[in-house]
């Protein structure tokens, strides 16, 4: 089996551009379930290995006896995470979606992480929803980072429904559908 040339460790070389005045921003997009998050969780895996400095969040799942119950947020700098969101009905929560109910105070803390980032080699969001790009709430300075990022590049994961709004947004952004990535 060839490895893809949209794979974490194919992409991270050609991505981290020595030219600091000319950084780039790549849209992780892709269904529900098609590996978005591992796909960032394995390119931080190889951007440490690289010794490259990553600032921003990622939202790890929580799994109890291979059922998904949960959603963590990390942050890529200390280390640090969360509890950002409870399958609906299991937990209280603050905000309710279809599927989770989210934690307000783990919303703030990310928010509180994101206003802080300073250039790295790596800005990852995982990632910019409906309630960021839709209703102005959420993880909303991230939406900050990645508008003003110079000087470093910026991983943003990005659900299906909404890559036509971010490319409006971000028309300078390329775009890595991993539904693409999948075999036949």
């Amino acid at each position: 089996m060839q490895p893809s040339k949209n794979s974490p460790g194919a992409l991270l070389a050609s991505f981290i551009s020595p030219n600091k005045n000319k950084p780039r921003l790549l849209l992780v997009t892709g269904p529900r379930g098609s590996g978005k998050t591992l796909w960032c969780m394995d390119l931080v895996g190889r951007a440490h290995a690289r010794g490259l400095n990553l600032c921003g969040l990622i939202s790890p799942s929580i799994f109890l006896n291979d059922k998904k119950v949960g959603i963590g947020l990390k942050d890529l700098q200390t280390g640090e995470q969360h509890r950002l969101a409870y399958r609906k009905g299991d937990e209280e929560g603050d905000i309710q979606t279809q599927d989770w109910q989210m934690v307000a105070e783990t919303m703030e803390w990310g928010n509180s992480v994101l206003e802080n980032i300073e250039p790295r080699d790596l800005f990852i969001l995982d990632e910019v929803g409906p309630f960021e790009l839709e209703h102005g709430i959420g993880l909303v300075a991230g939406l900050n980072v990645i508008d003003t990022a110079k000087g470093f590049s910026c991983v943003v994961v990005i659900r299906s429904s909404l890559i036509e709004k971010a490319c409006a947004r971000w028309g300078w952004a390329e775009v890595l559908d991993l539904s693409a990535e999948a075999d036949p």
